[in-house]
């Protein structure tokens, strides 16, 4: 079974201008095609592009949701090896055994006997 991973980049938002490109879509299909080939030479693969939802902050207690615009790129995990890719051995690295030692309480009191509480400020004896 092959194993891929996956990243995720925003869409850009304007074109590149360059000599001889002049209209709007032309300086963004410019600004798409240096962006595939640019990650296309890394090995990642363009799937496609998605427009998903995104809550934020609206004001102080407000939220309101705005769709953001993302392209999806994969690429062979035997290209990368998997062993250089720690991220990706997280996300499928085994959850810890019942055997883990468990942290408890850094001092353990001793029982029935408490410390003795003085004044706050320096000087004042406790009554």
């Amino acid at each position: 079974m092959q194993r891929f991973e996956y990243k995720v980049i925003p869409a850009p938002r304007r074109g590149e201008k360059a000599r001889g490109v002049k209209t709007t879509e032309d300086r963004f299909a410019l600004a798409l095609t240096l962006l595939l080939n640019d990650l296309g030479a890394d090995g990642w693969d363009y799937v496609r592009a998605d427009a998903l939802p995104c809550e934020e902050r609206a004001g102080l207690t407000g939220t309101r949701t705005t769709f953001q615009n993302v392209l999806v790129f994969r690429r062979p995990l035997s290209a990368v090896g998997a062993e250089e890719r720690p991220a990706m051995r997280l996300l499928t690295q085994e959850p810890l055994s019942a055997a883990s030692p468990r942290l408890g309480p850094a001092e353990t009191p001793l029982a029935g006997v408490a410390p003795s509480l003085g004044s706050a400020k320096p000087g004042l004896a406790a009554e």
